[in-house]
């Protein structure tokens, strides 16, 4: 438990860190243990290293020298101190001091109703509409009988991570997860201090080892789009073009289009996938209490 007598923000993450990284033992996170160690638990660049930071960033850190981490720094921190939640949240809590005092606005997003007509009246293409933190915030028929092996169709990042499906719906499901993730973390640089994403970086980070590993990388760029090949449960394999179109009317928003050769296997099977509709069962498109 922390009281109001703690030091300040920054002089207190140092300490926090410190002291974190002293409980954890070299063998707790693969590291050989052998030879004579100077300091208890893990040394500042061992911590950098598992982090995927580097040495000298994390003295900053611990210096009370680096202001501002980013959400992608805290997570792999939190990972490699082998933080429990009350930790996690303490972690945050002095990274980002203000965010406590001063609760962000929920960020509403809605889809406009001519582009919600417009996605509608395409019979032939699935296409659906993400929010900035890729929640599903409109789909039309096709792209939910295309998706209907999914539990929960609301947010892609956690289709990808957090439902078996994906595994089998994938051919190449690590390619879609690692554009998934770097899509993310562009988004959260622009935005660190987003309550949607916090939310769900720690949400995944909690419930997947996976996403954990991947958030940790720096993805410099977002993989470009290219053909997606997936294995529908009712009408087989499909090749379909993946674009994403930046909705200039509704920052964050993209407009995502799966598009068959013409007169192509795959095209059949989106013409099948029309005439069976989409499966009767809970449609949730943006849980999140930020997103709505």
């Amino acid at each position: 438990m922390y009281d109001d007598t703690r030091p300040g923000p920054v002089e207190g993450l140092g300490q926090f860190l410190r002291s974190r990284r002293e409980r954890v033992s070299p063998a707790e996170v693969g590291l050989s243990g052998s030879g004579r160690r100077r300091v208890p638990g893990l040394r500042r660049d061992e911590v950098a290293t598992l982090a995927g930071v580097s040495p000298s960033y994390y003295s900053r850190l611990e210096q009370g020298r680096e202001l501002s981490p980013s959400v992608r720094v805290l997570e792999s921190m939190a990972r490699v101190l082998r933080l429990q939640e009350d930790d996690r949240r303490e972690l945050f809590r002095l990274a980002r001091p203000t965010t406590r005092r001063t609760k962000s606005p929920s960020r509403v997003e809605r889809v406009r109703p001519h582009l919600r007509q417009l996605i509608e009246s395409w019979t032939r293409t699935p296409a659906f509409i993400v929010g900035h933190a890729q929640d599903l915030l409109a789909t039309n028929a096709l792209a939910d009988a295309l998706y209907r092996d999914f539990a929960q169709r609301d947010n892609v990042l956690r289709m990808l991570f957090l439902d078996p499906a994906a595994k089998v719906f994938y051919r190449s499901p690590e390619r879609a997860k690692q554009r998934a993730v770097a899509d993310l973390q562009q988004t959260a640089a622009r935005t660190p201090q987003d309550r949607r994403i916090l939310e769900l970086v720690g949400e995944l980070s909690v419930r997947s080892g996976e996403f954990r590993s991947l958030w940790a990388r720096e993805y410099h760029r977002v993989p470009p789009y290219e053909v997606k090949r997936m294995r529908h449960s009712v009408v087989g394999d499909l090749e379909l073009r993946h674009e994403a179109l930046t909705i200039r009317s509704a920052p964050g928003q993209q407009l995502i289009i799966l598009q068959a050769e013409p007169d192509s296997p795959s095209a059949d099977g989106l013409a099948l996938l029309d005439t069976l509709g989409a499966p009767e069962v809970p449609h949730q498109q943006n849980p999140a209490p930020g997103a709505r």
